[in-house]
């Protein structure tokens, strides 16, 4: 189903309007707008309740989702690996310089900063012809996102400042931090009000819904259950309520094949319960970060985009990625999501130098005349080739591929993982049912290692490896450190039986790999430090964190 026009013009439209207010600001919180959409007159309808809050949708999450998503998501999760792009993340060597440290807590905040914008403005101007279910659905949204921003801070950062008001904040440099276990109160707290305030069915299509925000319920009371050092089952079984409430009422299904969730032409389709949406040359209309850039930074080569971009021929999944996989054949995921030497995409247009415009077949670079191979398994999800393969709808860095926040497959695994202790035929039902899809045989049985694998091959290059990781941490960090630290992030090659059409892969690793393979994670690297920048502008973040006093909301 192809995201309608309407909401194509709308999202540009209000992105537009708040012109340069959510880039990437050298300030803690960027200040919040001056133009029109903050103006008294603005919110005097519902389509300008939903045009200001149209870009929750894309700009502001633009400075993580363009390269700290995979950098943190899946470099430090351990799904990818480079010789050179990302090594401070593969390496568990972020640090407070770490370009994607300051990219994603600027945009955590900046999130967090226009979904105050918004809540605050829709309360203090909505004029009388707003009805009731778009003010409170406009809200919604801006809590929506902000308890989703709040959840990265706290699992990557630890506690982190709660903030709900820009304008008194602006200049404070006294600003501390608060709790984790606030912080978690506060997520919960945000979700709970969207998953009562959202309705059934998007306002517009591709917009949030109640079920996309009890969907979100459903995975952070599976992250809160641990929060103190073992899981609370009270919470374990909210996460189970609100997971089958999904599954039963929320009208969404599987995708039945894997790897059409990731062609534009499926964006908002029957799987998907939340996503960004993004507008592929907002960029050309003077919008820079409403685009998703990620195809630039992920492709093995320009040949394969259209354009000058095409960055990532030396990125692609790590030796323990692949390791995981039941078969690298007949596991649909991995075709899906990292391509190997030989693979063909029928969909995707390759038009090599000097060459002419054929069907992508991946090649393999030739050594020495008698082997050919790859040194990495490139990245495929989130690649969706050139203009030709797209309607048109491809630039430099820019397409229009939604990224996704939710989809029925993490509710399911969400849902197994919740239950494993008190119903495991229940689990084992729905880890199978993503396993059917996947294309390999299901299990007899499951534990929690079974989930947390298929989560990995399920999610790999959707940002969410590292988060699996930090949400066994708050109830098992040995468990955590040891898994991290056992990754195999090193180097190796890839053999094809026959090129073209290959049956089967041979993963070899060099005997002369003199290469750092492994690396070790531990209780004072687990964690991203703060920015450096944001410590010397506001130095209490080096202090305590004390609780958040939840009296002084309005």
């Amino acid at each position: 189903m192809k995201t309608n026009t309407k909401f194509h013009k709308l999202i540009l439209g209000a992105t537009l309007l708040l012109g340069g207010m959510a880039g990437c600001s050298e300030d803690f919180l960027d200040r919040p707008p001056l133009d029109a959409i903050v103006d008294a007159n603005f919110y005097q309808n519902d389509d300008q309740i939903l045009a200001a809050s149209a870009p929750l949708y894309n700009i502001v999450w633009f400075a993580y989702n363009d390269k700290a998503s995979h950098g943190i998501g899946d470099a430090r999760g351990g799904v990818l690996t480079s010789g050179s792009y990302q090594l401070e993340n593969v390496r568990f060597n972020t640090t407070g310089e770490t370009g994607e440290n300051g990219a994603s807590w600027r945009a955590f905040y900046n999130v967090v900063a226009q979904s105050n914008s918004l809540i605050n403005n829709i309360n203090a101007f909505a004029g009388e012809e707003v009805t009731e279910r778009i003010k409170n659905y406009g809200i919604s949204e801006g809590r929506f996102m902000r308890g989703l921003a709040y959840s990265y801070l706290v699992q990557n950062w630890g506690p982190v400042p709660i903030i709900t008001n820009n304008t008194a904040l602006l200049q404070d440099t006294t600003i501390a931090r608060n709790t984790e276990e606030s912080v978690w109160q506060f997520i919960i707290k945000d979700f709970r009000f969207a998953a009562e305030n959202l309705t059934e069915s998007p306002a517009l299509n591709g917009r949030l819904t109640k079920w996309s925000a009890e969907g979100m319920l459903a995975k952070m009371y599976l992250v809160r259950a641990g929060v103190g050092g073992t899981r609370n089952q009270t919470y374990l079984d909210s996460a189970a309520y609100y997971a089958k409430r999904v599954i039963d009422n929320s009208g969404a299904s599987l995708m039945e094949n894997y790897e059409d969730l990731f062609k534009t032409q499926n964006n908002n389709n029957q799987e998907t319960l939340a996503a960004l949406q993004w507008v592929y040359n907002a960029g050309q209309a003077g919008q820079w970060g409403a685009q998703n850039s990620v195809q630039a930074f992920l492709a093995y080569g320009s040949e394969i985009t259209g354009f000058g971009d095409g960055w990532g021929g030396d990125i692609g999944a790590s030796k323990w990625m692949l390791d995981l996989y039941d078969d690298l054949v007949f596991d649909e995921r991995r075709k899906g999501t990292f391509m190997f030497p030989g693979d063909h995409y029928p969909y995707i247009t390759q038009v090599p130098a000097g060459g002419s415009a054929q069907e992508l077949r991946v090649p393999a670079q030739n050594t020495d005349g008698t082997r050919d191979f790859n040194g990495r398994a490139w990245v495929k999800k989130y690649v969706v080739g050139r203009p030709e393969d797209n309607d048109g709808k491809v630039v430099q860095q820019g397409t229009e591929i939604n990224t996704y926040i939710l989809r029925l497959a993490d509710v399911y695994l969400t849902y197994a993982e919740a239950v494993l202790n008190t119903n495991p035929a229940e689990a084992l039902k729905y880890v199978n049912m993503v396993r059917e899809r996947a294309g390999v045989s299901p299990l007899s049985s499951v534990t929690w290692e079974d989930i947390f694998e298929e989560r990995i091959k399920e999610f790999a290059m959707e940002g969410q490896a590292w988060y699996e990781f930090t949400k066994l941490h708050y109830y098992d960090p040995q468990r955590a450190y040891d898994i991290l630290s056992n990754q195999d992030r090193g180097t190796f090659r890839i053999y094809a039986d026959q090129i073209p059409d290959p049956t089967l892969w041979e993963i070899e690793i060099p005997e002369d790999d003199t290469s750092p393979r492994f690396f070790d994670v531990n209780e004072s690297n687990f964690l991203i430090p703060i920015p450096s920048a944001e410590l010397s502008r506001a130095p209490n973040l080096r202090k305590p964190p004390v609780p958040y006093d939840f009296s002084s909301e309005n």
